[in-house]
């Protein structure tokens, strides 16, 4: 089995995911779409990942691929009703793709934040085994303000109402990051709107003080990682064939 995962820049990748993919003998290939790669034919994969990135899905001026991938999302979803996991960025980009909202969060998320699941998010089979409020790594300027038409929310924040989504049963996405790894912090520090973000939010030495807390929530982030990426495997290549 291979999976088609999307970048926005190199040190943005699926983290954890790609332990719980080696795992079951899941190969993978990376298009870095910021770097100028071309969307391959979709027809050789079993599913789709989307992460994050510093760009937003409005600056298609600037990074013109974001029209590009965003016909592929929704052929994928849409169209072929594939196998879907995006995260930030890749939330987002599912958002708009199929006729959502997204515009600059009045208040940026930025640090281990707490997340609530929906009624229907408690109720769903992504997020089965998830606690009903749980923290989570944030780092984003953007949000989801109106989920596509069909689209169910399966999570909110007090500063963002849309923390998660899920579009039939085959394509689910979410805000908030639980992939993350030990080098994550400093990796994504690196990229100047991060590090600008992050600065803003927790002021000098944020970096460190971000990187501690990450670091004490490590073993509770893996362990939800793992558990919403079986939860996604079990739930998008399980269901009926016209489960949508």
């Amino acid at each position: 089995m291979r999976f088609l995962v999307f970048q926005h820049v190199d040190v943005e990748h699926p983290g954890l995911f790609r332990d719980c993919m080696s795992a079951e003998g899941v190969t993978w290939d990376v298009v870095e779409l910021d770097a100028g790669e071309k969307i391959p034919p979709l027809d050789d994969y079993a599913a789709l990942i989307v992460m994050g990135g510093p760009m937003d899905v409005w600056e298609t001026e600037a990074c013109p691929w974001l029209e590009t991938e965003m016909a592929a999302i929704r052929e994928w979803v849409a169209d072929r009703r594939k196998p879907f996991l995006g995260v930030c960025l890749g939330h987002q980009l599912l958002a708009a793709a199929l006729g959502g909202a997204v515009a600059r969060a009045d208040s940026s998320e930025v640090g281990v934040l707490p997340v609530t699941l929906t009624d229907d998010g408690a109720r769903h089979p992504f997020l089965v085994g998830a606690p009903r409020q749980f923290e989570c790594l944030q780092w984003h300027g953007a949000e989801v303000r109106h989920e596509p038409p069909g689209a169910t929310v399966l999570a909110a924040s007090k500063a963002c109402a849309v923390q998660a989504l899920a579009v039939g049963r085959h394509a689910f996405s979410i805000q908030f990051h639980v992939e993350v790894i030990d080098s994550t912090v400093d990796d994504w520090a690196a990229i100047p709107a991060y590090r600008e973000s992050l600065e803003a939010s927790a002021g000098r030495g944020g970096v460190e003080r971000f990187r501690e807390t990450a670091a004490a929530h490590m073993p509770a982030f893996n362990t939800l990682a793992r558990l919403l990426y079986t939860n996604w495997r079990r739930t998008a290549f399980n269901r009926p064939a016209d489960a949508g």
